[in-house]
């Protein structure tokens, strides 16, 4: 499924670019200029097809006779705005007949330089930058971490330079939106960079399947946002969507072979996205049980609950962990989810009598003062402590952390809180804080896209995002109180997440509409943690003209 007709409406028109002519000098790989003008001559980038391509039409040499010099500019119109301009005096900057994307195109900003030069229609060289050029190059002492950069429009040309890759990628889409919205750069500098590390969309693919194209099409629209994180949930009840050679019994079809989640991932690498895997445990497992129904949980009396193994069957985590390490190589990227969500034994009345089996399992394992949560939170922490041994920082649901038991869950699992709706396990945001945990905002009533609205949910809307939630708000609406708890290093950051409980209740063409304004206003408001610098109505109108 390709990208929705809205993704190609915008474009960018080419035309004059002058500025004064004076000595510009800069010293990051591949971005070394000369004042004369003449540079080493480059190569036409090879056209990509692709929705978000820019349009460049035919227009005069930035090099013929400069425009009269104009008052200082406004910001770029950008989807997330930009955090910090100082505007200056001049034209700015567009691309013209002679402009080229200047980089080391030998080095580290090789992909960056050829992806934003076929999308401008430019073509790609080697230093030395010449006036008309957009030029990338790396600043490893620039300040604000990898994902910042700073844009600078000065001389006729404009540069882009970061600590890291991340960060002058983020600066070409600066450059591409600006130019859609506003058909120029303007003149000045801008420092940019990120309020929360952690920004994204988590799909369910594991309920309802979409196509490589479909994934692809949405990473590229993350991408134009300056989103960094895809989480795959591919194992649920339902269906088990990545081909194994550990366990193909439980295989479900369609699936994706590991051919195409490796081109998913290395689209990633080259779009700055990590791929992040999820195999949810020890509830959300029919797709296994299916093939090994010895492992269903069963209380006392025989009565079944759907999804969950039991945990004491020594064979249930065999599995997983089998499935851990055959997949650990094909996501290189730093995190693991572990799920742990709505395992259905901790639902019940009484725990222990419901289950004997695992309280006895439990009492075995963690003395006699032990409970079936301790059972359940020993499970988290030894598939966490698998995820760290494949090189990998362990994630789970917020309502797989328990309080007051024997066990307690290791202390360097990322929580992701999206609330917990049995009220037995949904404990308030504040007390993860408290212990001192690190949180990713999954908030089930703002950033929860459920086909087929069950149980009370309706699918959000970007206005509710953009105007009435924040990182601090992880539960309901109302954001966590305590300040000193809710900055970067603590909430580090939300995912959008769509997730298929009814799978057939809209088209992937319907779900790539419906998420488009949400993920546009969750985009704004991690990137820029200040109240948003449009209106709504000005919001939609330029991510429209933006085509994001």
């Amino acid at each position: 499924m390709g990208l929705p007709l809205r993704a190609t409406r915008a474009t960018c028109v080419r035309g004059l670019v002058a500025g004064a002519v004076g000595a510009l000098v800069l010293t990051t790989l591949g971005c070394q200029q000369t004042e004369g003008g003449q540079g080493t001559p480059g190569t036409r980038s090879p056209a990509r097809p692709s929705a978000h391509a820019t349009t460049a039409t035919s227009a005069r040499s930035p090099s013929a006779v400069p425009p009269p010099r104009t008052a200082a500019a406004a910001p770029p119109r950008t989807i997330p705005s930009v955090r910090d301009f100082t505007p200056a005096s001049g034209p700015g900057w567009r691309p013209g007949d002679d402009s080229r994307v200047v980089a080391d195109l030998e080095g580290p900003l090789a992909d960056e330089a050829r992806l934003i030069a076929a999308e401008l229609g430019l073509r790609t060289t080697s230093g030395p930058a010449r006036r008309g050029d957009l030029c990338l190059g790396l600043a490893p002492k620039e300040s604000g971490g990898g994902e910042a950069y700073t844009l600078k429009v000065a001389g006729g040309r404009a540069r882009i330079t970061g600590p890291a890759e991340a960060g002058v990628f983020y600066g070409t889409r600066t450059v591409k939106q600006a130019l859609r919205s506003g058909g120029r750069l303007p003149e000045g500098v801008i420092h940019d960079r990120p309020g929360r590390a952690q920004r994204g969309l988590n799909l369910d693919i594991a309920r309802k399947f979409y196509s490589v194209g479909w994934i692809e099409a949405r990473m590229r629209e993350m991408a134009d946002l300056k989103l960094n994180q895809l989480a795959l949930h591919f194992s649920d009840d339902q269906g088990f969507r990545i081909q194994s050679t550990s366990h193909p019994e439980i295989v479900s079809t369609p699936h994706l072979t590991k051919d195409q989640v490796r081109q998913i991932v290395a689209l990633g690498q080259r779009l700055h996205i990590t791929v992040i895997p999820e195999i949810d445990s020890p509830g959300h497992l029919g797709a296994v049980i299916r093939a090994h129904p010895q492992l269903q949980l069963r209380n006392a009396g025989g009565t079944t609950f759907q999804g969950s193994v039991d945990i004491s069957h020594p064979a249930a985590a065999r599995i997983v962990d089998d499935l851990m390490r055959e997949y650990a190589p094909l996501f290189p990227g730093r995190w693991w989810h572990l799920g742990a969500d709505e395992y259905l034994a901790l639902t019940v009345k009484d725990p222990q009598a419901s289950f004997p089996k695992l309280a006895a399992a439990a009492k075995r394992a963690y003395g006699p003062s032990a409970r079936v949560q301790d059972l359940v939170t020993g499970w988290l922490n030894d598939r966490a402590r698998l995820a760290r041994q494949l090189g990998k920082r362990p994630k789970a649901w917020n309502d797989g952390f328990f309080a007051g038991g024997v066990v307690q869950p290791a202390k360097n699992i990322e929580v992701e809180y999206w609330t917990g709706r049995l009220k037995e396990t949904a404990r308030q945001p504040e007390e993860y804080l408290k212990e001192g945990r690190e949180v990713v905002n999954l908030n089930d009533s703002f950033l929860y896209y459920v086909l087929g609205q069950p149980g009370g949910f309706t699918y959000p809307t970007g206005e509710r995002i953009y105007e009435d939630w924040s990182p601090a708000v992880l539960r309901g609406s109302t954001p966590v109180a305590d300040k000193s708890l809710t900055g970067p290093d603590r909430i580090l950051g939300a995912r959008f997440a769509i997730w298929g409980d009814r799978p057939e209740a809209q088209t992937p063409a319907q779900v790539a509409q419906g998420i488009r304004l949400p993920l546009a206003a969750l985009a704004q408001r991690v990137w820029d943690p200040g109240k948003p610098p449009l209106s709504w109505s000005d919001f939609t109108r330029l991510a429209e003209r933006l085509g994001v």
